[in-house]
């Protein structure tokens, strides 16, 4: 199975662009994880903690398409996040990363990330927290996956042009 991420700041277009790629690929989709989270929570406030569980619940997600792709799932994982979120999440809000979310960051498991430019107008979501910070967002996750030394795309503009560059991006990946 092969697996794109899809990361970057809030309310940059990320889960339109997950259900759009997994769509055009013919893949699996699969969710943020911090959503089901926080609807099984009742409540948007958390603590350190909860990131935590939120990236180690995104990574359980991702094993479980695994096992399902064996048993004759779709070729493509799109992960709507994964846990570089968590990572960023972690240093923003609490000033560092513990490493049971850094454990859960596997970037090398990724064909590809993707991160969306925040030039989408802000959608209010009450999980979101940074409308006026997206730029700065931006510049961690691109800082983020140089550092890790993993491939990336950085895609904006409209809906078509962001799965057009990520299926060139994919070419390029794959040496078609």
């Amino acid at each position: 199975m092969l697996k794109i991420a899809i990361v970057g700041a809030e309310s940059s277009g990320k889960t339109t662009l997950a259900k759009d790629l997994a769509a055009d690929l013919g893949g699996s989709y699969l969710p943020e994880y911090a959503r089901e989270y926080f609807q099984a929570k009742g409540d948007v406030a958390y603590t350190l903690a909860d990131v935590i569980a939120i990236a180690q619940g995104q990574l359980s997600g991702e094993a479980e398409a695994a096992r399902w792709q064996r048993t004759g799932g779709a070729d493509w994982l799109v992960c709507d996040t994964n846990a570089l979120v968590c990572k960023i999440w972690a240093e923003v809000r609490y000033g560092y990363c513990p490493a049971a979310i850094t454990a859960c960051w596997q970037p090398m498991s990724y064909l590809l990330h993707i991160l969306p430019r925040p030039d989408i107008a802000w959608q209010a979501d009450p999980l979101r927290e940074h409308p006026h910070d997206r730029d700065v967002l931006f510049a961690l996750y691109e800082t983020a996956l140089q550092t890790a030394g993993v491939p990336y795309c950085v895609v904006g503009g409209a809906r078509e042009a962001r799965v057009a560059a990520v299926r060139a991006a994919l070419r390029t990946q794959m040496g078609c």
